[in-house]
């Protein structure tokens, strides 16, 4: 098998080519989006939970028209970019009376998805607000959790799809490449861990974290339609120690290169962070490592 062209793990041979070429051939008036929903369904080339791989789609037809292998239609328009033109959020209201307490006191705590609900806008104007890092929008499958006493917010939680590259994880793991293209959906990255800062429960990181590794894979499946095998984060061991996740009995996996995924200089340019991991499933390196 010839292959032409690869692009997001796909692979296209001059057989594939050719059928993009008759599709765009078949549909003369038709806009790109409108080709590239029409070759989803052509590959019958699908997200998990059945939502067609139309931005992927498109990025492939745009690479294979720059490479001058087919020709695309002229671009009819130009979206606007919302993630560029993303307004930061704002600060919002809220109890900041001291709260001191032990984890017995603070009584039974509820992770509220906020995803897609009226309370998103609070958690992303408090990580904005209270995280070092501030508030990023994540792109690709993701969940956001508020952490609540009752009414009260105490902490937050962001997750989203894993970086493609990591060399600490995939030696950890131990797939192969082809397995790491196929399963990396099932790995999930904490993007962000907040508690508030007039929050002062001792212990309270390491047993969030814990209830938090309960119902992950869980919650992941119910809207994404499948599990998480493990999950990972970084911590900057210039300003945390990562005592939290290793009581919660998170490995440490490594350090980052201080690289960034779209290095071209192959040099660092930022410090390097510690890998740490939490395996969701007793046989997760089975199962990320089988190829179908």
């Amino acid at each position: 098998m010839d292959v032409v062209f690869a692009h997001r793990g796909r692979q296209l041979t001059e057989s594939d080519l050719g059928q993009v070429r008759a599709l765009i051939a078949d549909h003369p008036q038709a806009s790109r989006r409108a080709l590239s929903k029409k070759l989803c369904e052509l590959w019958q080339w699908q997200q998990p939970n059945g939502t067609p791989r139309d931005m992927v789609c498109r990025g492939l037809m745009l690479g294979l028209h720059r490479k001058g292998l087919i020709e695309l239609p002229p671009l009819r328009r130009r979206p606007p970019n919302p993630l560029a033109r993303r307004e930061r959020p704002g600060p919002v209201a809220i109890d900041r009376t001291p709260l001191r307490a032990t984890i017995a006191e603070l009584g039974r705590l509820e992770f509220v998805p906020v995803r897609r609900t009226e309370r998103e806008s609070l958690f992303n104007a408090l990580i904005e607000a209270h995280h070092y890092l501030g508030y990023t929008q994540p792109v690709g499958e993701h969940l956001k959790y508020l952490v609540c006493a009752g009414p009260r917010p105490l902490a937050l939680f962001a997750w989203s799809s894993a970086p493609r590259h990591l060399d600490a994880r995939d030696r950890f793991i131990g797939w192969s490449m082809a397995a790491r293209r196929h399963n990396l959906r099932l790995l999930a990255y904490n993007t962000r861990f907040l508690i508030l800062p007039w929050v002062e429960v001792r212990h309270l990181a390491s047993h969030l974290l814990g209830a938090m590794m309960r119902r992950l894979s869980a919650d992941w499946q119910r809207l994404y339609d499948h599990p998480i095998y493990l999950a990972e984060t970084f911590v900057d061991p210039g300003r945390f120690a990562g005592t939290s996740y290793r009581a919660a009995n998170w490995i440490w996996l490594g350090c980052t290169t201080g690289r960034g995924k779209d290095d071209r200089t192959h040099r660092p340019n930022r410090a390097p962070k510690d890998v740490l991991a939490y395996p969701l499933h007793r046989r997760f390196r089975e199962r990320l490592s089988h190829v179908p």
